[in-house]
């Protein structure tokens, strides 16, 4: 029924994000400022959204101060996130009867969002689904998730809200690659969907069905390694050759289960991953950089924001370029295990009798 992306205030350059991360990284010692330099150049993004100021990064203490700051900040995130998309459905908290939520960048017990439903006033018999560790995945995973159970509750309201603080996961004494890659890579932000078990009017597209992905041998290609100073970044320079590797026969494969080919696709909702990973993709796929554009958009406008990336994908294609109704589209992510979700999707066309059967998000 909506989507709606949200960011936080703090809003800088990538230069300048990059300045004062060299010296955040530098407290370690050893950094070749050259390398972080480059890294960051070569990120794809323009700008990012931060949960904190700049300069209070410099200032960071442990996991435990970090990870209170990200409790605080990705509630208050969350909560409007949830809020935008169900005023833009014409619906409140009260009405919601599923609230899923997906994070990796934090960890909180009670989980985001049962802080959220007591902080926007959503009633206390709301069912609550914390997804916690699935990554850039779970924008993709938490939409399939959420169309399992709409399909069992035709009558129900469900919400998805994904949050990322990835600034916070930044490691000072952490010179590898992977966390040079990703202090400039990964933004922070937050999105939300609702949906309900019946489509009607108001609805923007019908989820028709899901597929999951669970790659052999892959588990340390990304992912968080936990430890005293928080969560150390994992991060494979394979993940575009595993893309590579599988995504066009899991998506053909897919696809051909509903009598559909990529040619039929008329719109594809990438998570981006990364410069190298929307490369892959495309060439995977098949498909002009014309037809991921908003991906490529996506990451330099707002940078990599893990769960919620896909999100804020799908909100900018609703928004910009609305489906023909009827039309196929595909909703993709990718993420730690390694694993993949795709997510089938059509625009809603009031006139097909078919969009009975499925769940409307």
């Amino acid at each position: 029924m909506s989507v709606a992306g949200v960011l936080p205030e703090h809003r800088y350059p990538q230069e300048e994000i990059t300045d004062a991360f060299v010296d955040v990284i530098a407290q370690g010692g050893g950094l070749d400022e050259r390398v972080l330099r480059r890294f960051h150049r070569n990120a794809g993004v323009e700008q990012r959204s931060l949960a904190l100021p700049l300069p209070e990064y410099a200032g960071l203490g442990d996991f435990t101060q970090a990870n209170d700051l990200f409790i605080e900040h990705a509630v208050a995130l969350g909560s409007r996130a949830v809020v935008d998309a169900l005023k833009a459905a014409d619906l409140t908290p009260t009405d919601v009867d599923l609230v899923i939520c997906a994070t990796v960048t934090g960890l909180a017990v009670p989980t985001l969002e049962a802080r959220i439903a007591s902080q926007i006033g959503m009633r206390p018999d709301v069912k609550r689904m914390p997804l916690v560790g699935l990554g850039c995945v779970a924008g993709a995973a938490g939409l399939a998730r959420l169309h399992d159970y709409l399909a069992g509750h035709p009558d129900d309201v469900a919400v998805l809200v994904a949050v990322e603080l990835c600034s916070l996961t930044v490691q000072r004494d952490d010179m590898s690659v992977p966390n040079l890659v990703a202090s400039g890579l990964f933004g922070d932000g937050a999105a939300a969907v609702v949906g309900r078990g019946r489509p009607g009017p108001g609805a923007g597209i019908d989820v028709v069905d899901t597929r999951s992905r669970l790659y052999p041998d892959s588990a340390r290609t990304m992912g968080f390694d936990v430890t005293s100073t928080g969560l150390r970044i994992v991060l494979d320079a394979q993940v575009p050759t595993v893309v590579s590797h599988y995504i066009r026969d899991d998506v053909d494969g897919f696809l051909g289960d509903h009598g559909l080919t990529r040619a039929d696709v008329e719109w594809w909702v990438c998570h981006p991953g990364g410069p190298k990973v929307i490369e892959a993709l495309q060439e995977a796929l098949d498909v002009p950089r014309e037809a991921v554009q908003l991906t490529w958009d996506s990451l330099a406008r707002i940078g990599n924001l893990s769960s919620a990336s896909v999100l804020h994908v799908l909100e900018d294609t609703l928004r910009d370029r609305p489906p023909r109704p009827g039309s196929w589209g595909l909703v993709m992510a990718l993420g730690p295990g390694f694993c993949s979700e795709l997510v089938l999707v059509r625009a809603a066309d009031p006139a097909d009798p078919a969009a009975d059967d499925t769940a409307a998000a």
